[in-house]
């Protein structure tokens, strides 16, 4: 991914292109606060949450594009929880695939973005030309890249984490919550402490 430096590049064109970010929200003025981490959503939640089909969900977590980090899928009828941070991420990534960019260039953004702490993706503004993304983490490299024309198009984070926000205060979620029986433990572990108590009771 390339990333814009921002330095020296003052011209008369410099506030035409800032107003232009400005107007499209670009220039990180959003302020956040991090979400629970403990606080999953099912599939089909997230999929409401980010404007994307089950089919693609799916095929996205299989794929390890972005996987559900609160609970991931264990065999066939168990429940994945996403996390925030993940349908943020999975909203991103349809806002990039709709404008055209290729799958291999949003894989290398995604990678990206994993590295970054919570709080540090509502201050990015992922801009792209179609082609390439570009991370600016200030209103002079969106500016820089506005001039430049490699700014065709711009995702500031924090607008979608707002917007990821609001759409899942009216949808239910689940806390992950350890396993009654202990975190190392499960069903058939269960029964076989059974059997052996009965035998040696």
């Amino acid at each position: 991914m390339a990333v814009s430096s921002g330095e020296g590049k003052a011209t008369p064109d410099r506030h035409v292109a800032s107003q232009r970010a400005g107007e499209q929200g670009l220039l990180f003025e959003t302020q956040v606060s991090a979400p629970p981490e403990d606080v999953g959503y099912r599939g089909p939640t997230a999929c409401a949450a980010a404007g994307i089909t089950y089919r693609q969900l799916d095929y996205w977590a299989r794929t390890g594009l972005v996987t559900p980090s609160v609970r991931p899928a264990h065999g066939s009828g168990s429940q994945r929880l996403y996390s925030f941070r993940d349908i943020l991420v999975l909203k991103v990534v349809k806002r990039l695939l709709d404008t055209g960019v290729s799958l291999q260039q949003i894989r290398t953004a995604v990678t990206h973005l994993r590295d970054r702490g919570v709080q540090d993706l509502a201050r990015i503004t992922l801009m792209s030309d179609g082609v390439s993304v570009y991370e600016c983490t200030s209103a002079d490299e969106v500016v820089d890249l506005v001039q430049g024309g490699q700014g065709v198009f711009g995702i500031a984070l924090g607008r979608v984490w707002q917007e990821v926000e609001g759409t899942l205060a009216e949808l239910p979620a689940e806390r992950a919550e350890p396993d009654a029986m202990g975190p190392t433990e499960h069903p058939h572990d269960e029964l076989a402490h059974r059997r052996r108590a009965r035998r040696t009771g």
